[in-house]
């Protein structure tokens, strides 16, 4: 008899089954996206050299500065080449005053031909003569536009708009000019807006965008160009910025395997500088219909990754998914494993296991009364 009163006294103590919230995936269309780390590069990078040799008499700009196309940057002592042309102009019109000369004499040698009081020889000499004398007003002339050009040359102006760097020359210095390869480097200037952007993706990757972009949904191919991507600095939590593809590479890189990607973005405040590192998204998918869960509802078992479902017998079972992406609101794409009505244990994961019987709440449903299972309702995480 005490035995039997002891028996019915732990069946009595038993706990309930533990209360756990459960509910079914959330659907929703989706992309995959590619994360890859680049550069920054300037859409235009030019490197001022002068085309003329001189003293270098003032620089017009303060180091770094943005500049607009067209702006005095550095002048040259223009004196001697002033003096040049005043030269070349002199020359000119010794060559023009030359050929009145010789025009008159050859007029005056076409009635003395034919009236035979000189020879033919002598006319045509004078006529050489004539000939000559336009040939050097034309060279005289040739000489005088260089001699402008090479004045127009002592002013250095910005051929682009941009950032300029610093000034590599003091005012005072000798600069070397001309088409060799031993002119003097005076300042840098890169285009800061729009920016762009080059990053690499492998070979597998740059197979797949040309698969689907053969199936009419171009994502980075080389026909992909304006192709909508997102970037994030390297201190930034999210891809806030948004740019487009405008251009991929011809070949692979045979080191590397390979190919490389560039997109285009807008900066307008000039806070993208080249040569700063970032991340950018690219759509790697078409899109798809997926199933999403929280994150804090997917355990770990050595390399696998799992749920825990609440079957039609409240009883909880182990199911082994394949994990996707994470969306920006907290919730991880399942690949599969996973089917749209199961039911999975979204809170209270540590207070159930497989093969045990649980009290399962549906997420945003009241609490079931005492003693009372909550019914299999169907609460989506949407």
């Amino acid at each position: 008899m005490l035995a039997g009163c002891g028996e019915r006294q732990k069946q009595a103590a038993a706990p309930p089954p533990p209360t756990v919230t459960v509910a079914t995936p959330a659907k929703r269309t989706i992309v995959d996206y590619d994360e890859y780390v680049g550069r920054f590069i300037a859409v235009d990078s030019v490197e001022i050299r002068a085309r003329v040799s001189g003293y270098l008499a003032s620089v017009n700009f303060k180091d770094g500065q943005i500049v607009r196309k067209g702006d005095l940057l550095f002048t040259i002592d223009k004196r001697p080449f002033q003096n040049t042309v005043d030269q070349a102009r002199a020359n000119l019109e010794q060559a023009k005053s030359n050929v009145t000369f010789t025009k008159a004499d050859l007029d005056r040698g076409q009635q003395l031909v034919r009236d035979k009081t000189i020879t033919d020889q002598t006319f045509e000499q004078r006529s050489q003569a004539y000939r000559n004398a336009l040939a050097s007003v034309g060279a005289n002339e040739a000489a005088v536009r260089q001699a402008e050009l090479d004045v127009e040359f002592t002013e250095l102006r910005a051929p682009i708009a941009g950032r300029i760097g610093d000034r590599r020359v003091s005012p005072g210095n000798l600069v070397t000019g001309g088409t060799g390869g031993n002119t003097t480097l005076l300042a840098t200037i890169v285009s800061t807006d729009p920016v762009r952007f080059e990053f690499t993706f492998d070979e597998a990757s740059y197979l797949r965008y040309e698969r689907l972009s053969r199936n009419g949904h171009d994502i980075a191919s080389r026909d992909g160009t304006g192709v909508p991507v997102a970037l994030k600095l390297i201190d930034e939590k999210d891809f806030d910025h948004a740019g487009r593809m405008d251009f991929v590479d011809n070949v692979i890189d045979r080191t590397t395997g390979t190919i490389r990607g560039r997109a285009v973005f807008d900066n307008p405040n000039g806070m993208f500088t080249p040569g700063m590192f970032a991340r950018v998204r690219v759509p790697g998918t078409s899109p798809y219909e997926a199933l999403l869960i929280p994150d804090a509802a997917i355990g770990t078992e050595q390399t696998r990754k799992y749920v825990l479902v609440v079957g039609a017998d409240n009883k909880v079972s182990n199911r082994y998914v394949t994990l996707g992406q994470t969306t920006p609101d907290g919730l991880r794409v399942i690949k599969e494993g996973l089917g749209p009505d199961d039911r999975i244990i979204v809170n209270g994961l540590m207070r159930a296991r497989a093969g045990q019987t649980v009290n399962p709440q549906e997420q945003g449903a009241p609490p079931a009364a005492p003693g009372k299972p909550a019914g299999p309702q169907k609460q989506s995480l949407k």
